[in-house]
Order: C-alpha cells, then structure tokens, then sequence
C-alpha cells in the first residue's frame, strides 16, 4: 500500500482537511524511519550506505524513499559527499531538541 504524496502545508494531511502547517509537519515527520534520517544527520554530512547502516541497515528502497521525501520537503539536500540538513532541516532539528527534552523528563517520571 503506498503512503499518500509527500505532506505539504495547505494540502489535506492526515488529521487536517486544510493542511495546516504543524499538521503536515507531524505527518511528515510520523513516517517510518523519518525522524531516525534526520537524527542521524544531525552531525554533518553522511554518504547513503553509512546513512543505511546508522539506520540500523533499513532497506535501500525505504531510505531512498525518505531522503527523496525529506529533499523534495527542502529539509535534506545532496551534495557530492552525501546528505546533508538544509539549514531548515537544522532549524527542524532545534524544534525537536525540547521535544527531546521532554522526552527524558517523561522517561524519568515513568520510572518513579
């Protein structure tokens, strides 16, 4: 079963018929393996195999699927030693830091 086309503000994504911003944003962003991409660009520059073995060798159609997503959504671009955030994919990855923050807080609590 293929995946709706690439989520765009303005255009209907899951859970918003309008396609409003922070919608096509989570919906993007909730596809498998995508944030995981991006995580793992989060340090510079990676080449598509090391990318793949990072991602806990995921299978090539899979990862060529989300890197064409993420750089037709301008986050990842390619350059001629692999792929890299655009410099919205890095202002992507500081939205995501208090979410990471959370994150642990939340893990915290569920230990008490």
């Amino acid at each position: 079963m293929p995946e709706d086309p690439i989520p765009r503000p303005g255009r209907p994504v899951r859970g918003s018929e309008t396609g409003r911003p922070l919608m096509a944003a989570l919906d993007l962003l909730g596809r498998r393996w995508t944030l995981r991409v991006i995580w793992e660009l989060r340090q510079g520059q990676v080449g598509f195999r090391e990318l793949q073995r990072r991602c806990e060798r995921m299978s090539s159609s899979v990862l060529t699927t989300r890197l064409g997503e993420l750089t037709e959504a301008r986050i990842v671009t390619i350059g001629e030693d692999g792929y890299t955030l655009t410099p919205l994919g890095e202002q992507l990855l500081d939205a995501l830091h208090p979410l990471e923050k959370w994150g642990l807080t939340w893990e915290n609590a569920l230990r008490e």
